[in-house]
């Protein structure tokens, strides 16, 4: 289980305990992100925190789930490591390329991001990228400890988004989707920002049998946020 940026691998836990003893879940702190290592800036964020996920896969196949940016590891894994992945559920990927590739009004917003971090502005930076992607627990109501935790790395947001926007692991490279063989279930919530219709359409339409849905009454942080209802949509994809 892959978890979304400037959260850590116990966001998971509401959905896992859906499923009281059922199966073992590992949700692992991403790079930069829980008890993890802090991210150095060398390199490739993406592929930094795909090395880490990638290291807690075993001999036997195993089923992933990625939420937001974590669903955007979880679809490089299936294509990068595919004889380790036996199914794949991804709640909104925040896989920008396939907007900008399929959608000519779809606008890169992450420039205001970019100069209020360079400004040295990261709390404000924080609450603006919350604002459009959090849970909808105003900033104001949270406690300052998790306000300047999140502050504190909010500089991976801008790290992330060369794969996310410009796809520079290759994901979109033509047949790459198009060969996935594993089932694959994209689940977005009706209340969420509309460019997560248009990727979760699009990869729809490259990945051969993916399976789409979308949960009622549901934002961005679905998988927090009604665990219960999502658990449901994770029985039935499952056939449990």
């Amino acid at each position: 289980m892959l978890h979304c940026s400037l959260a850590h691998g116990g966001a998971w836990r509401g959905l896992a305990g859906q499923f009281e003893d059922q199966f073992s879940f590992v949700a692992p702190d991403l790079l930069g992100h829980g008890r993890s290592a802090a991210w150095n800036g060398q390199g490739c964020f993406h592929q930094a925190c795909s090395a880490v996920a990638q290291s807690f896969l075993g001999e036997e196949p195993v089923d992933i789930v990625g939420h937001s940016f974590g669903a955007t590891l979880a679809l490089r894994l299936a294509l990068e490591a595919p004889g380790a992945v036996r199914s794949l559920v991804l709640f909104e990927p925040v896989f920008f390329a396939v907007a900008l590739a399929d959608d000519p009004h779809f606008v890169n917003d992450m420039n205001g991001l970019d100069l209020m971090i360079a400004a040295g502005k990261r709390r404000e930076a924080t609450k603006a990228f919350l604002s459009a992607w959090g849970g909808g627990l105003p900033w104001e109501a949270m406690p300052k400890e998790v306000q300047d935790d999140m502050a504190a790395r909010i500089h991976v947001i801008n790290d992330a988004a060369p794969a996310l926007y410009q796809d520079t692991a290759g994901l979109l490279r033509e047949g790459r989707l198009q060969a996935l063989e594993i089932p694959v279930f994209l689940v977005r919530g009706s209340q969420s920002d509309p460019v997560i219709e248009t990727i979760n359409e699009g990869l729809a339409r490259r990945i051969p049998g993916a399976k789409t849905a979308v949960l009622e009454g549901a934002g961005h942080m679905l998988p927090i946020s009604h665990p219960k209802d999502c658990a449901a949509l994770l029985r039935g994809f499952w056939q449990l």
